[in-house]
């Protein structure tokens, strides 16, 4: 006959297989943490470090994201956009520095907005007062759907085309260092 305390030690360390084996099956239906760079001329670097969403099954633009607001570019923490290089994007230049990346998507035009405003959660958008740039990006269709939000770089010479890709949407621009 087991005693109350073999019980109680028998019952914990079930409990403790069953949250071990069940929290790192929830990780996987969370938002992980990812990043994307691209370098530049002289080692200099532009880096962003996001959240990365999952579509499980979701109509993502136009449902889950709404056409007309602005959106963290991700999920959980804001997405942030470092670089130790002064450049060129959309034409408007921006300085060497941190930053938090939002867009204000629409089915035909995306717009990327740098802010100023650093070190905040995703949401909600700290409003126009913070924008340091808002620039107009280029919208395809992705030929399938991605899964996972995704922003990476294809290095161009010494610039880059950031992309945004999720669902059957990539919205992209290109980004030079200022000469």
């Amino acid at each position: 006959m087991k005693t109350i305390r073999e019980t109680t030690i028998c019952c914990a360390s079930l409990l403790l297989g069953i949250m071990t084996w069940a929290i790192p099956g929830r990780c996987q239906l969370a938002s992980p943490q990812a990043k994307a760079a691209c370098k530049l001329s002289d080692g200099k670097t532009i880096s962003v470090g996001y959240s990365s969403p999952r579509m499980r099954g979701r109509k993502i633009f136009g449902d889950l994201v709404p056409y007309g607001e602005e959106w963290r570019v991700g999920a959980d923490e804001a997405t942030t956009f470092v670089t130790n290089a002064s450049l060129v994007a959309g034409g408007k230049s921006v300085p060497a520095g941190s930053y938090t990346l939002f867009a204000l998507p629409t089915p035909t035009k995306w717009t990327l907005i740098i802010s100023k405003k650093t070190g905040e959660w995703g949401i909600p958008y700290p409003g126009e007062q913070f924008d340091f740039a808002r620039l107009e990006m280029k919208v395809s269709r992705l030929p399938s759907p991605l899964e996972n939000f995704t922003i990476s770089f294809d290095q161009m010479g010494s610039s880059c085309n950031m992309k945004l890709e999720w669902e059957t949407t990539r919205a992209a621009i290109d980004i030079a260092e200022k000469k």
